[in-house]
């Protein structure tokens, strides 16, 4: 499992997202706006977009707030900055890859304040595929063990055609096709079970043990890169037990 997945786990378990709603909600609507104007309003006809609403949605974000945020982006005369997309890839503490993916009105900025956040929490930024290639976009939906039916979990994430079903550390993991997320959340969805975590993300083929000063520092390091407003999403391949991460969260 990815750490940073297992770290986003408990943080919302703990209802660490909620207090800062405000920031995530910001986010969204950025990366609504900015797939909007990319593929256009059509949420059936561009899959960039459905997946960000899904994840809106998943926010409790309001309908309201998602059409003006698709408007804004598919209507060239509603303005609004126009945002770049961008990707930064460095290591973290112990040599942990990590990928921070950013959307931005000002590069230089973005850059800066990137590139701050690694210095002070022991990593580097990196050259452009320096780390990228250990990842691969995937569909990702986790559940806690000790709250659902793990061979019902298999039965219907196989049927609805996920690609992998394995059970780490207490959480199962669900891993689709980029293209057929779609389809086994709806699964999911259909039958009300209740997972933690449902997105498409850039999962890291191997992962990086971290313990005691690296691990702390390496989440430091992932908290300041996502408080960032310029940062949409930051991926990482370090893996954290789940009792250090429960310390380290406290």
């Amino acid at each position: 499992m990815s750490g940073h997945s297992k770290w986003s786990t408990i943080k919302h378990k703990k209802g660490a997202a909620d207090a800062r709603r405000g920031k995530i909600f910001t986010k969204l609507i950025k990366e609504i706006t900015t797939a909007a104007r990319i593929g256009g309003g059509d949420i059936e006809a561009n899959p960039r977009l459905r997946v960000v609403v899904l994840k809106a949605k998943s926010e409790n974000m309001t309908k309201d707030n998602i059409e003006k945020a698709i408007k804004r982006g598919a209507d060239p005369r509603e303005g609004g900055a126009a945002y770049e997309e961008y990707i930064y890839e460095g290591y973290g503490p112990g040599g942990t890859a990590v990928l921070v993916e950013a959307l931005t009105d000002n590069k230089m900025r973005t850059s800066a304040d990137v590139r701050h956040s690694f210095s002070k929490h022991g990593g580097n930024l990196a050259e452009a595929g320096s780390v990228s290639w250990l990842f691969s976009k995937k569909g990702y939906i986790s559940f806690d063990k000790t709250t659902v039916d793990e061979d019902r979990i298999m039965e219907l994430a196989l049927d609805a055609g996920a690609e992998d079903v394995k059970e780490d550390d207490g959480v199962i993991e669900v891993i689709t096709d980029p293209a057929g997320f779609e389809k086994v959340k709806k699964a999911f969805d259909e039958k009300n079970m209740k997972y933690t975590v449902a997105e498409v993300s850039m999962v890291p083929q191997t992962s990086v043990k971290l313990e005691g000063k690296h691990a702390e520092t390496m989440l430091k390091l992932i908290e300041a890169l996502e408080d960032s407003d310029d940062v949409q999403t930051v991926h990482a391949n370090f893996d954290i037990s789940s009792e250090e991460l429960e310390r380290l969260s406290q």
